[in-house]
């Protein structure tokens, strides 16, 4: 009788987890993976015309801006957590143009638009070191 009754709670189980009812639910903000495409349009839409389309502070309305937007694409930002960096798109930085986006993008969207935002950033190799004559 017991086992009969563990064949049957392991059936159960197995039909709970492959029917995903024992899977984590993934509609919750922050549960789902960044998604840098929507993070580009929401960036086009709400940022672009401060932080310019590569991200470098020379938007159209950057010049009338003090202190003019931040290069996102600079060390200074690039060397900033991704917690530091979602909670200035959420709060904003004071004295600043840069407001934050809380009431208007969701925790995801603005995870989607950090996403965006470190695509901007191109590391380059560094130049090869010039070729020496070894002849002696």
């Amino acid at each position: 009788m017991n086992r009969l009754f563990l064949m049957s709670i392991l059936i159960l189980l197995n039909g709970l987890v492959f029917s995903g009812l024992a899977a984590p639910h993934e509609s919750r903000d922050g549960d789902m993976q960044p998604d840098g495409e929507q993070g580009r349009e929401l960036y086009r839409i709400h940022c672009l015309e401060c932080h310019g389309a590569e991200g470098r502070g020379d938007g159209p309305r950057a010049a009338l801006l003090a202190p003019r937007p931040g290069n996102l694409v600079s060390a200074a930002t690039s060397s900033k957590t991704d917690e530091e960096l979602l909670e200035i798109l959420a709060k904003g930085v004071p004295r600043t143009s840069m407001r934050g986006w809380s009431a208007q993008l969701s925790d995801q969207e603005r995870r989607d638009v950090l996403a965006y935002i470190r695509t901007l950033v191109h590391f380059q190799d560094p130049p090869p070191p010039p070729l020496t004559s070894s002849g002696s």
